[in-house]
């Protein structure tokens, strides 16, 4: 099982976010990738999803191109991005449900309370979500993860709005994945207290014409 990123080059609104960024990810494999706002990390997680087309490059999976079935692709990933995507009339444990069962895969409810107890929210499971703090939305959102097993994560800043505990709680999770013999690429702007087997700074991949003398892009 490996993934392979090989010259990928990314462009938003016409202008080139970065370009020539190449990569290799095999089992229990971690990659952080860091760099300044605007500098690509959102946008390259995107891409990697299948939520953009990349301007040029390829993207592999055991050698094969994932354009070319991008529904199987899809099934191997878990994509977190920086919007929590928790229903607000819906209690807890029925968002997460909902999410383990998705794509008509066969969860256990055991899975879904597993889940629940490993990012804390048992007591607010019978909870409308909508009353959930910033920091127990985010909780929600990154247990995804533990209920809906994939061999890739695909991970945008999976800390923010969290205290230290609960950011433990995730360092903790993502380890837990890669030991199993998971994968999983990371933006981030904190150190995570993982020992990641590659990093990546977007900033050695972005067009010297990216930023004016005091603008930024936005990925």
């Amino acid at each position: 099982m490996t993934f392979e990123v090989k010259n990928l080059s990314c462009c938003r609104s016409g202008r080139e976010v970065f370009s020539g960024l190449d990569f290799t990810l095999t089992p229990s494999e971690l990659l952080t990738v860091t760099g300044v706002n605007g500098s690509g990390k959102s946008s390259l997680l995107r891409l990697l999803a299948g939520f953009l087309r990349p301007s040029s490059g390829a993207m592999l999976w055991d050698g094969a191109p994932i354009a070319e079935d991008r529904e199987v692709f899809g099934a191997r990933t878990a994509y977190v991005g920086h919007l929590d995507a928790v229903k607000s009339a819906l209690t807890v444990e029925e968002n997460l449900a909902f999410w383990a069962h998705f794509d008509g895969s066969a969860v256990g409810d055991t899975r879904v309370q597993l889940a629940l107890q490993r990012v804390d929210l048992v007591a607010q499971a019978n909870l409308p979500a909508g009353f959930l703090s910033a920091g127990q939305k985010r909780r929600l959102n990154l247990a995804r993860l533990v209920a809906k097993p994939a061999s890739l994560w695909l991970l945008d800043e999976p800390t923010a709005a969290l205290d230290d505990k609960s950011s433990g709680t995730v360092a903790d999770i993502i380890q837990e994945h890669c030991a199993q013999g998971g994968m999983a690429v990371v933006t981030t702007h904190q150190d995570l207290g993982i020992e990641a087997a590659q990093s990546l700074d977007m900033n050695d991949y972005r067009p010297e014409s990216a930023l004016g003398p005091n603008l930024e892009l936005v990925s």
